[in-house]
């Protein structure tokens, strides 16, 4: 029974110092470095008011849900104010910054938890592409004007 007693207190004392070890190694993982996106889109002329009710009801709505749930830092939506030619025009510009790159990977998982009808969202974001008539996304990252270049 002795030996028993003392197998257990080597054991208790192995795994004690296997959990401090743990402990004194455990690195702490730096936050996410931001991860921002440009999203920039032309709808056809006479068509913005609808095209933009339905970017509300979806991509608004998706890109408030991801920041609640802490996968969007913050967003911005920009309109321009004065007319350009039509090869550089564009109506809507939306600047997203992401908690990091994972962040950015939720949008399926939100969509679903958000708009269960699938066949409703299809058909609204069919009109919604058909009023587009160019977009782009483009990941976008802020420099350091000093900095050199490399």
């Amino acid at each position: 029974m002795r030996h028993y007693r003392n197998g257990l207190v080597v054991l208790a004392l192995l795994a004690s110092s296997a959990t401090a070890s743990l402990a004194q190694s455990t690195v702490p993982v730096p936050p996410a470095k931001p991860y921002q996106v440009e999203w920039v889109y032309r709808a056809k002329y006479g068509f913005q008011d609808e095209w933009w009710r339905l970017f509300q009801k979806y991509q608004i709505a998706e890109l408030d849900e991801e920041k609640r749930r802490g996968f969007v830092k913050d967003y911005s939506v920009f309109r321009p104010g004065l007319h350009t030619s039509e090869d550089s025009r564009w109506d809507y510009r939306i600047i997203i910054t992401y908690n990091g790159y994972e962040g950015s990977t939720h949008e399926s998982e939100v969509e679903k938890a958000l708009f269960p009808d699938v066949a409703t969202r299809k058909r609204d974001e069919d009109r919604r592409w058909e009023l587009t008539t160019n977009h782009w996304d483009l990941p976008i990252h802020e420099i350091d004007p000093h900095a050199t270049a490399d």
